[in-house]
């Protein structure tokens, strides 16, 4: 061992010049200062391990190979438990080695961490926050990956253990890693920091954590889609080729794209693209997840976490050859095969929509407009059937464009959003409750006249028109099989495309009026007229009559007492106008034009009135919803309410999820609750595999589930995503039964 200090030899002063002597008397007291700090860190060394336990906030350092040290560290000194601790492991690794993210890319394995506290406290940390890696490609392979001085921060909630917190507070973790460079070791540690009880005081770490906060991806400010040919894009006002001079992807699994394979980039004013190599495993319905990285001019680096929802192949963006990447024969095909796709399940969709069980109301009206089938003639018929196709494919168009046109001011629209409004539930209500009256022939809807029959099935084209507008609007809070993916990509290419999926959406939803005018034989089927048609008209009111009590209850849930009573006060003051129109129209028939008829006409007219004068006080609540209710109360064992960070609390302690997206307006949603997951067989099902249940109540906006379901390429409920422990996630179809549902999970 080399000697710190060596004393000088023995030499007579008087043999020494002053100057030199006093040089010898300098370095003298230079090793006696020596002497005495090495003895002191020598005499501190062995309280080096209380000293780090009770007062520092970096534990003890671990390296077992050589290749990299590890220890626990978090970013204050003590702790009184009112806020989380932030808590990371930091890796020093060996020049030249590195470890993994948590897509270590085409080889490698991601740091497992387990970070516990006990003593006055106890917790348990989440998952790691995970910071930007790199990319270190290797030949045809590529990995995602850290270099140098690694920080993993997680975020650890502290709960008193005891009635004492006066008490340190022990962490302990448990570590994994794999270290490469041109051969790989796994490493493992045991790591454990004291921290004293005490106001929180920033640690000399902090720092440390500061910088992998700068490190980790922000959530993304532009609307991103990858189309079915591999074409990521994001728009954003903000972007240009003076902001943006590059830009790659790492997506957040392994297995969907070819993450060696070079992505070509390029950026307009407003977008910017990137093409990825898709695989095989990569559906075109399937949403990519990952991290974009925008480089400007400048060299600075924003990183950006998105989940990209799915397009057809038209979606794709101009590149670098000035072509775009639907201009090649291949991907011009897939863009053609995409949208037909589209159309097709468009129709169907509209066509399954018929027998919906939220479709009550339709049928209703429907079976109205079939039995005045048999009064008529053959031209009569088909007038009848083009005039109600007319209003539904109409209406279709028009819910098609207002969706568009709000998403492209910025504002949230999907499928149902309507009813996520307590005027419009009301206005639907009242409309719902006058055709029910009507049907009960309180009163008429066709102007009478003397002489003229309250029965008479004489009606103009408009009748029809109006009975299609009325059909699409009750029948927005359905989405029928098929109808999610057509809706996703109606809402997100080109708005003329979008149009025509509308439109054979309501082309579907008409395909049985028109079948049955246009086939004579059909027609013919149809039972002769008579008083039974009187009875069935009556009889449909009922089911009219109990949407409105359903919409009364989506009401309540939406705006709470004050809207129940509002829109019960108006249901008053229609059955009143009704009532009084009805006695109006007896009296023109009987007695022609009298002052009595035109007062009663006008008392009539007060009590509409009086009802519309709600609507000023219905759209203030519409604007401020009291939610006094949810379908996430009283949830059954085993269910808990939504949230995007208990999904990833639950996967990443490797247990399965059941996701189910809802709404009180929804009807095919309470329909597959009542008789698929709120039933023993499938809640044992779920107890078996120990699935947890997340319910997402979409009734009234919330733009934490708009999306999640955009980011699943859905644009209404219901929804239903299975997330396994391991393997890809399973999207289960809009009508649910129990085998079906335990089936998935048992898989």
């Amino acid at each position: 061992m080399p000697r710190l200090y060596s004393p000088p030899p023995v030499v007579s002063a008087t043999t020494l010049s002053p100057r030199a002597l006093t040089h010898r008397m300098v370095r003298s007291l230079w090793g006696l200062a020596l002497m005495f700090a090495v003895g002191a860190t020598l005499s501190g060394a062995d309280l080096t391990g209380q000293w780090q336990q009770a007062d520092a906030a970096e534990s003890a350092p671990v390296s077992t190979t050589g290749h990299s040290v590890a220890t626990l560290i978090t970013d204050t000194d003590t702790t009184d438990g009112k806020a989380p601790l932030h808590v990371a492991l930091r890796l020093k690794l060996q020049d030249g080695w590195h470890t993994y993210w948590r897509n270590p890319g085409d080889a490698g394995e991601a740091p497992d961490v387990t970070v516990t506290a006990d003593g006055a406290f106890n917790g348990k940390a989440s998952p790691i926050v995970w910071p930007t890696p790199h990319r270190i490609p290797d030949s045809s392979l590529m990995s995602y990956a850290y270099t140098g001085d690694v920080v993993l921060p997680m975020e650890l909630p502290l709960h008193p253990a005891g009635g004492e917190t006066s008490g340190p507070t022990t962490l302990k973790a448990h570590a994994s890693w794999l270290v490469c460079e041109n051969v790989c070791v796994p490493e493992e540690a045991d790591l454990a920091v004291t921290l004293q009880p005490g106001p929180a005081h920033l640690s000399a770490e902090a720092s440390l954590f500061s910088a992998a906060a700068e490190a980790t991806p922000v959530p993304s400010p532009y609307a991103a889609t990858v189309s079915a040919d591999g074409v990521l894009t994001i728009k954003g006002a903000d972007l240009s080729a003076r902001s943006v001079q590059d830009a790659w992807f790492m997506p957040d699994q392994p297995g969907l794209i070819d993450q060696a394979a070079t992505q070509k980039f390029t950026v307009q004013d407003g977008s910017a693209a990137l093409l990825l190599k898709r695989l095989p495993e990569f559906a075109s319905t399937q949403p990519l997840s990952g991290l974009l990285v925008l480089k400007d001019a400048a060299g600075n680096e924003r990183s950006l976490s998105l989940t990209a929802r799915p397009v057809p192949a038209l979606a794709g963006a101009p590149f670098a050859s000035g072509q775009n990447a639907s201009s090649s024969p291949l991907t011009s095909t897939l863009t053609q095969a995409g949208f037909l796709q589209q159309v097709v399940f468009a129709f169907l969709g509209g066509l399954i929509l018929n027998l919906m069980p939220c479709v009550f109301p339709i049928l209703a009206m429907k079976a109205l407009s079939l039995a005045r089938l048999g009064k008529a003639e053959r031209r009569t018929q088909v007038m009848s059937a083009a005039c109600y196709s007319l209003g539904v494919m109409v209406t279709f168009l028009a819910l098609g464009g207002v969706m568009m046109g709000l998403r492209v001011a910025g504002a949230a629209a999907d499928w149902g959003f309507q009813f996520q409004s307590p005027l419009f539930v009301t206005l639907v209500t009242w409309l719902l409750f006058a055709m029910a009256l009507n049907l009960l022939g309180v009163f008429e809807f066709m102007p009478v006249s003397a002489g003229s029959s309250l029965t008479s099935h004489a009606h103009g084209h408009w009748h029809d028109v109006v009975t299609g507008i009325l059909a699409v609007v009750v029948a927005t809070p359905c989405t029928a099989p098929f109808m999610g993916v057509a809706i996703a990509g109606a809402l997100s290419g080109p708005p003329a495309m979008g149009l025509i999926v509308f439109a054979a959406m309501g082309l579907g939803l008409a395909a049985p009026y028109l079948l049955l005018t246009t086939v004579p034989g059909l027609a013919a089927r149809l039972p002769k007229p008579g008083a039974w048609m009187q009875y069935l008209r009556q009889f449909l009111a009922f089911p009219l009559l109990g949407s409105c009590v359903w919409l009364l209850w989506v009401a309540s849930l939406e705006g709470g007492a004050s809207v129940v009573l509002l829109l019960a006060t108006g249901l008053v003051l229609l059955g009143f106008a009704g009532w009084i129109y009805g006695v109006a129209q007896v009296r023109l028939i009987q007695q022609g034009h009298t002052r009595t008829s035109t007062a009663l006409h006008g008392l009539a007219l007060l009590g509409l009135l009086g009802a519309l004068a709600l609507v000023p006080a219905l759209r203030h609540q519409s604007a401020a919803p009291a939610a006094s209710g949810s379908l996430t109360s009283g949830l059954p064992k085993g269910t808990e309410p939504f949230s995007e960070a208990r999904l990833k609390e639950l996967h990443a302690a490797g247990k399965p999820v059941f996701v189910d997206m809802t709404a009180a307006w929804c009807i095919t949603c309470l329909v597959n609750e009542r008789v698929a997951l709120d039933i023993p067989s499938t809640q044992a099902a779920f107890a078996a595999h120990g699935v947890t249940v997340l319910r997402g109540d979409w009734t009234n906006h919330d733009p934490a589930i708009s999306a999640f379901l955009k980011a699943h390429g859905r644009d209404g409920v219901p929804f239903y995503l299975y997330v396994p422990a391991n393997g890809p996630e399973v999207v289960l179809p809009q009508i649910l039964t129990p085998g079906l549902v335990a089936s998935t999970v048992a898989k």
